[in-house]
């Protein structure tokens, strides 16, 4: 169960999905995070245009569904590193299609675009 939403809150598994993901930035932060674990910074120079208070506000979000894991370690100076869950990274490869159909159809590349 995702955080503290209600199943029966909504009305099919798209409206619950979206309720996760809704936004432009979450499904961003799922990009930047499918291949590498990053920190903050990195976070924000992969996703031009977040800032600062979104991105924290969304990776608290996303960790309290689940989604992504956040390590700090014990350090001076302090160091916190975001990954996907395996949660996380199955809602990635459930995104990869919606992906692949912007490609095709609004940016008018192959696969690669």
């Amino acid at each position: 169960m995702l955080g503290t939403r209600r199943p029966g809150a909504y009305v099919c598994g798209i409206d619950a999905a979206m309720d996760v993901v809704g936004g432009k930035w979450k499904v961003l932060i799922l990009w930047a995070l499918d291949e590498q674990v990053c920190r903050f910074g990195e976070l924000r120079r992969l996703i031009p245009g977040v800032t600062e208070k979104v991105l924290a506000s969304h990776l608290r979000e996303l960790e309290a569904d689940g989604i992504v894991h956040r390590e700090a370690y014990d350090e001076v100076p302090p160091r916190v590193e975001y990954s996907l869950t395996p949660l996380g990274v199955s809602l990635n490869e459930a995104l990869a299609p919606l992906g692949a159909w912007g490609r095709q159809h609004v940016l008018g590349g192959g696969p690669d675009a």
